[in-house]
């Protein structure tokens, strides 16, 4: 694997970086639907979630989602709080299983239902590209504080226009999400 990643253009290095914390997203949120709740939690997580969706909004929901794939931009931390948040989706999902209209569907099929519609795809690949540019802004510190020659500030450009392709995804899927939400409840 190292030989290809030396071999390969940056464009796929980046696209296979991407590639890699999208799988590693659905595992942690796939982990954190299968996680075992008592019926008392299972229920107040989806009250909570219920109170969200009788406020639900494009800018609500771009804002939420957006604060938190920049987050994942972090180097290092941003890991932590992306997987963190992830694992919680799935906790929801898993209490959404036992609780409410999809109660009796597994939690993990349900995770993966989400899939169906285009939100659910831009959001995990926004969320992964802030992973993986998290990770070649660590690298690229680390190599240019133990090496001149290395620009930490190209990278740094690499992430701003990231950042912006992220943040157009991210407004669509909220549009889309918005949109499926208040069909669905009126």
């Amino acid at each position: 694997m190292a030989s290809f990643f030396s071999w390969s253009s940056s464009k796929t290095r980046r696209i296979i970086t991407i590639l890699v914390f999208f799988a590693v997203a659905i595992l942690v949120t796939c982990i954190g639907a299968v996680q075992t709740l008592s019926q008392q939690e299972a229920n107040q997580i989806n009250t909570d979630l219920e109170q969200l969706r009788n406020n639900i909004s494009i800018q609500y929901i771009f804002g939420n989602n957006l604060f938190i794939c920049l987050m994942m931009f972090i180097p290092v931390v941003g890991w932590v709080i992306g997987f963190w948040v992830l694992y919680n989706t799935g906790v929801v999902i898993a209490a959404q299983s036992m609780t409410t209209s999809a109660q009796g569907i597994p939690p993990l099929l349900l995770f993966f239902l989400l899939f169906i519609f285009p939100f659910a795809w831009l959001e995990f690949i926004a969320y992964s590209t802030g992973f993986a540019e998290s990770f070649w802004l660590t690298i690229r510190a680390i190599q240019s504080f133990a090496k001149k020659g290395i620009s930490f500030k190209r990278e740094l450009k690499n992430a701003s226009t990231l950042i912006t392709i992220v943040t157009i995804m991210l407004l669509v899927a909220a549009i889309i999400e918005t949109a499926l939400i208040l069909a669905q409840s009126g």
